[in-house]
C-alpha cells in the first residue's frame, strides 16, 4: 500500500482523495502588505524601463532648480516627476536631496530629471571639476599675503 498523506482521507471512505486545488483567482491584496501600503509601482514603470537619463548623467552634488515654465505639472509625466518639479520650485536642491526628500532610490531620480531637463523643466547647476579648481599653492600663498595685511 503506498503512504499517503493523512490529511489526504478526510472523506471517511478510506481511499485516498488529493486536497482541492487552490482558488483560480489570486487574492486582490498579496500576503506581504496590508491596506495601508496602497498600490505598488515599480520602480522600471517610473522610469518606462530607462536605467540612465536620456540626456546626461546628474552628479548627486549638482544643483537643480525649477525652470521658467508654467506652474502646472508636467505635460505627459508621471506624478513622480511632478513631486520632483514641486520640490524644485520650493527650492534649489542637490540631486541626493531630491532623492531623499522624494524618497525614491538615486537611479530612478536621476532618469526622471533627464526628462525634466529636456522638457526644459529645470536648469542643472553642475560643481566645478578638480580640475579647473585653483592650485593649492596659490590659495596658500594668497591666505599668506592675506594674513600679512
Amino acid at each position: 500500500m503506498t503512504d499517503f498523506p493523512r490529511q489526504w482521507f478526510d472523506d471517511g471512505s478510506g481511499r485516498p482523495v488529493p486536497p482541492s486545488p487552490p482558488p483560480s483567482t489570486p487574492p486582490s491584496t498579496p500576503e506581504w502588505f496590508d491596506d495601508e501600503a496602497g498600490p505598488l509601482v515599480r520602480l522600471y514603470a517610473m522610469t518606462a524601463g530607462r536605467a540612465r537619463p536620456t540626456s546626461e548623467a546628474f552628479d548627486l552634488i549638482a544643483v537643480v532648480e525649477a525652470g521658467e515654465a508654467d506652474e502646472g505639472a508636467p505635460p505627459d509625466r508621471s506624478p513622480e516627476h511632478a513631486a520632483i518639479l514641486a520640490l524644485c520650485r520650493a527650492s534649489p536642491s542637490s540631486v541626493a536631496d531630491i532623492a531623499a526628500d522624494s524618497d525614491l532610490p538615486v537611479g530612478v531620480v536621476r532618469v526622471l530629471l533627464g526628462d525634466l531637463l529636456d522638457d526644459g523643466l529645470i536648469r542643472v547647476s553642475r560643481p566645478v571639476e578638480p580640475a579647473q579648481l585653483p592650485d593649492e599653492h596659490i590659495l596658500r600663498e594668497v591666505i599668506d599675503g592675506l594674513r600679512a595685511l
